[in-house]
């Protein structure tokens, strides 16, 4: 099964990258996870589930760790053809 996860931390500062922010990246992009899309208003990511999973705690881990007061995290599976499997969604951000 391939898992997409999306995910921002708080508190924002958009004059300088929180620490928060950089370790949760460093994360993502360090983990064996494929259509990673940092940005500044959150982050993405998608692969297998054993993958993602090892990722979303390492990511709640370093969060908290580096001061975050809040993750908001979403988790969804994806089908094999990239479609989110409930409705249909494609598994790209909406705009």
């Amino acid at each position: 099964m391939r898992l997409r996860i999306e995910f921002t931390t708080e508190p924002f500062d958009l004059d300088n990258l929180p620490q928060h922010a950089l370790v949760t990246r460093e994360a993502v992009t360090g983990a064996p996870l494929d259509a990673v899309d940092v940005g500044p208003f959150g982050t993405s990511a998608e692969g297998p589930s054993d993958a993602v999973l090892a990722a979303v705690g390492t990511v709640l881990r370093r969060a908290l760790a580096a001061g975050a007061t809040r993750v908001s995290l979403q988790l969804s599976a994806l089908g094999a053809d990239g479609q989110g499997e409930e409705r249909g969604e494609p598994h790209g951000r909406e705009h």
